[in-house]
């Protein structure tokens, strides 16, 4: 599971527990300027990931690091599908990133209302 926040106009999404090891990360930032938007979609995980490299895959079981697909690269920390968030990126080493987080809908709700007006 994931810890999204946002801070000093960045967003920062800390893995917790053992989500630091499976998806060999612990802590993203990104400047607000280079997030386009987030939403709730549990769908995501029946989606194709593309290359896992580096990461864990187990499908119906856990998806953590980083998949190289058609659209780029994509960070996924996902135990739960129902708690999948989907943060969309530009101009950032991943496209998106693909989380499990506590309540998804007070997370797109933070992520959303803290994306500077374009």
């Amino acid at each position: 599971m994931a810890r999204v926040s946002i801070e000093d106009g960045r967003l920062i999404v800390e893995m917790e527990g053992l989500g630091k090891v499976w998806a060999l990360k612990s802590r993203l930032v990104i400047p607000l300027e280079h997030v386009r938007g987030a939403t709730a979609d549990p769908g995501i995980v029946k989606e194709p990931k593309g290359l896992r490299a580096p990461g864990t895959h187990f499908p119906g079981v856990i998806t953590s690091g980083t998949f190289h697909g058609k659209d780029g690269k994509v960070f996924w920390d996902v135990r739960d599908a129902a708690r999948a968030v989907v943060i969309e990126l530009v101009d950032e080493p991943y496209a998106r990133l693909v989380v499990e987080v506590q309540d998804p809908r007070s997370t797109v709700a933070l992520v959303e209302g803290a994306i500077p007006a374009r």
